[in-house]
């Protein structure tokens, strides 16, 4: 069977959890028997060893024009020649010209093609005008002319249903893990390349924008930071408009001093940093279903996350859900932190959680069902 998969990128800064889906999903793919998997992409962020990471699945990247709305450059020939010689589809994300220029080219060549928005079909943030037009023009028509809907949690099933698909006619496909990705590490050694105090850390992991909460978290812990003085904040993850919000939050907090400002970090030394945490904190006011949560649980770090995030499964496996506010934040981190020694057993029970139910090499498992029903050909 041959697949295409499509996201307009699989760069970590910019492309965020939905590139790591798209990224892992496809190589994980690729090593089943009878599967040729192609990304389709543009060449933004990419370098050689996250190329040669993908293998065995073959990467095509279109050159871009538009950054900021990921308009390729060129590439109408090359899609065609993918669309045609692909057996089904996959769409990552909904807000893309590159999904749409696909579309097009599987609506005129009669090839099927499954979505997958991942939290995306939501109008939230910024952009909002261009989005209620995307839609107008293609995106609605696009959503309910696939022939198979994949949801991260059962959490999209209203999305879905906004966009006129029933809830009974959605998989729903959670995000997976790699486990090889996050081997120990040496906590000390990772504390001592960022300059960071060998003290408890509540690790933030993700863009520094509205969405993901980082505000909330800040407030919340300014606010607890005196019940936990040996306790300090880490932020890991690019600016995304509120670094310099976030400074003057803990500056007018008292906090400045508890807390760190990594930037983007990758590879080892993001397995280190999930390892060197005593707690990881997603306090995203919108998600489907965090990868990062996945992360550290299989890196053995107990999670906070509100329950904005699609995966409450995981309070009575380690983790802990909370209201998306500050004040929601601010009673996690106290029920979490005042009982420290129990924080290593739950990490280990979310591991063993993680362990079972969303390893890569199980997940791709319900995609090749998907795939086999589309289009009646056998993977395997």
């Amino acid at each position: 069977m041959r697949l295409l998969n499509v996201n307009s990128s699989l760069g970590l800064r910019t492309g965020g959890g939905t590139a790591e889906r798209t990224f892992q999903m496809s190589r994980f793919l690729a090593k089943q028997d009878g599967v040729q998997c192609t990304v389709l992409t543009l060449d933004i962020e990419l370098d050689a060893r996250r190329i040669e990471a993908l293998a065995p699945a073959t990467l095509v990247a279109l050159p871009c024009f538009w950054k900021r709305f990921y308009v390729p450059r060129r590439g109408w020939r090359e899609i065609r020649r993918l669309v045609d010689e692909a057996d089904a589809i996959h769409l990552m994300g909904h807000w893309s010209v590159l999904n749409l220029l696909v579309y097009l080219a599987a609506r005129r060549g009669n090839k099927p093609y499954a979505v997958c928005p991942a939290g995306a079909l939501p109008i939230f943030g910024r952009s909002a005008t261009l989005k209620r037009i995307y839609n107008f023009i293609a995106g609605f028509a696009m959503i309910r002319n696939a022939a198979a809907w994949v949801a991260v949690t059962a959490t999209e099933f209203p999305h879905f249903e906004h966009y006129g698909i029933p809830r009974t006619q959605v998989a729903v496909i959670p995000n997976g893990v790699a486990e090889e990705d996050f081997p120990p590490t040496d906590r000390k050694a990772f504390l001592d390349r960022h300059r960071l105090p060998d003290v408890p850390l509540i690790l933030f992991m993700g863009r520094l924008n509205p969405i993901k909460g980082p505000d909330l978290l800040l407030r919340a812990f300014c606010e607890a930071k005196d019940a936990f003085p040996d306790v300090h904040l880490v932020f890991a993850g690019p600016d995304g408009g509120m670094l310099e919000t976030l400074k003057q939050i803990a500056h007018a907090g008292g906090a400045a001093e508890r807390v760190h400002f990594l930037g983007y970090i990758a590879g080892r030394d993001k397995a280190s940093a999930y390892h060197a945490a005593a707690l990881l904190v997603i306090p995203s006011r919108q998600e489907a279903m965090s990868i990062v949560a996945l992360e550290a649980g299989i890196s053995g770090t107990p999670v906070l996350l509100t329950d904005q995030c699609g995966f409450d499964v995981i309070a009575e496996r380690g983790g802990s859900v909370v209201p998306a506010s500050a004040d929601g934040i601010k009673s996690g981190l106290i029920e979490m932190l005042s009982a420290p020694a129990n924080l290593k057993a739950r990490g280990e029970l979310l591991r063993d959680f993680v362990r079972t139910q969303y390893l890569w090499e199980s997940v791709v498992q319900s995609y090749l069902v998907l795939y086999e029903r589309m289009t009646g050909k056998h993977a395997r």
